[in-house]
């Protein structure tokens, strides 16, 4: 029976991308949790899958040169978000980071989500999902939505001259209508602050 569920397992995963993240409930359909999880944990002795964290599992994808190739911590986090069918929005230095304020890779990544709480472990990192308010998960630009939340974590009258150069000329990027939607939401000081002159307004 075990073995029968292990390559239901391993067959579905054979039809997977390499390199997306898998979770137990994944397999739902083959097994009940606990079948499933004994499958999964003896794909990864015999190497075709690698735990990524608790519940989390991968086939990674072989490079030549550096071997096996995790997804990132962005990957996973997105990954986790589908599967709760979640909104999230990246916070903190890893917005910082993800601009290029900062070329400091976070070892706590922090992510508000309309989901639970919760930390998860990968690796010498960690996610973490902070309950959040809908008001702060309705931003829509890619950008403008880590810019709010880059210049909220430096603070009101801490951000330097270069910071708020840099965020300006990375804005012109982003979606018009979407810098606009992300404007409306954000504080008053940090909408003074991004707003963008005529002649720095964005291409349509």
């Amino acid at each position: 029976m075990q073995k029968s569920i292990e390559k239901q397992v391993f067959n579905k995963i054979k039809h997977t991308r390499m390199g997306t993240p898998l979770f137990v409930d994944s397999f739902a359909a083959i097994g009940n949790a606990r079948a499933v999880n004994k499958g999964l944990e003896r794909l990864v002795k015999s190497g075709e899958l690698h735990r990524v964290a608790t519940g989390i599992y991968v086939r990674p994808v072989v490079d030549d040169f550096i071997g096996k190739v995790l997804p990132s911590i962005e990957e996973i986090a997105t990954a986790i978000a589908k599967r709760d069918k979640a909104r999230i929005v990246p916070t903190g230095a890893y917005a910082m980071y993800k601009l290029g304020l900062t070329t400091q890779v976070p070892l706590n990544i922090v992510y508000y989500t309309d989901t639970s709480a919760r930390k998860i472990k990968i690796g010498k990192q960690t996610i973490t999902f902070k309950k959040a308010s809908s008001k702060n998960l309705s931003f829509i630009g890619e950008i403008s939505k880590l810019a709010i939340q880059a210049l909220r974590t430096i603070g009101k009258n801490q951000a330097t001259a270069e910071e708020i150069k840099q965020i300006r000329t990375i804005l012109k990027n982003e979606n018009p209508k979407h810098l606009q939607h992300d404007l409306h939401l954000a504080p008053v000081w940090i909408r003074k602050l991004i707003v963008l002159t005529k002649t720095d307004t964005p291409n349509e």
